[in-house]
């Protein structure tokens, strides 16, 4: 007599073993997920910080002018610049050389929409000279950019996230240098990501 074969297969305490040990990895994967996603936010926004001032730099260079990179809150500051402390955008001007010159709109760029609830605290103009170095100047002639403040230079914006765990700082030298740096860190041939 032949005995019946058994169906193969998976039994009921094999499944709930799988499901138990699916369930504690879940479990230990999601805080720190939730925490790299907070950071990369941190990440991108310095990023388009730093992109924003570079490209204010060039154009400063480009056209051997005066240039103002302004963070506003504008969504579209080619027509409305109105320069604010924690803008979610920001915006690049060429400053006029005499009063009856028009100021010439270069670029804009976003931070809000890449890294919502991401702070970004720092100067709201910054002025670049026709060599690309930081400059003081208390009247611009952008209309919503007023000044680029002494007491801001050399530049240093901030950004930072709730919750997250590396906050970023980004920092303008005087010569015009552009980086992004770790706040947590001190700047050492060991950590070349550090602040000064």
């Amino acid at each position: 007599m032949a005995r019946p074969d058994r169906s193969s297969g998976f039994g009921l305490i094999e499944l709930m073993v799988t499901i138990t040990l699916l369930s504690i990895l879940m479990a230990l994967a999601v805080p720190s997920m939730g925490a790299w996603i907070r950071n990369n936010k941190i990440r991108t926004v310095a990023d388009s910080l730093q992109n924003g001032l570079r490209q204010a730099q060039t154009e400063a260079l480009r056209r051997s002018r005066q240039v103002v990179f302004s963070l506003t809150n504008s969504t579209a500051p080619q027509t409305s610049l109105a320069a604010a402390d924690n803008g979610r955008n920001w915006s690049i001007n060429v400053i006029k050389l005499l009063t009856d010159d028009t100021d010439v709109f270069v670029a804009s760029g976003v931070l809000g929409s890449v890294g919502s609830d991401v702070q970004i605290t720092g100067p709201a103009a910054v002025c670049f000279n026709s060599m690309g170095r930081l400059v003081a100047n208390s009247g611009t002639g952008v209309s919503g950019s007023t000044s680029c403040d002494a007491a801001s230079i050399p530049p240093t914006y901030n950004v930072t996230l709730p919750g997250a765990d590396r906050p970023l700082r980004v920092l303008v030298a005087l010569g015009g240098q552009v980086r992004i740096c770790d706040p947590n860190r001190s700047l050492s041939s060991g950590q070349p990501d550090g602040c000064p």
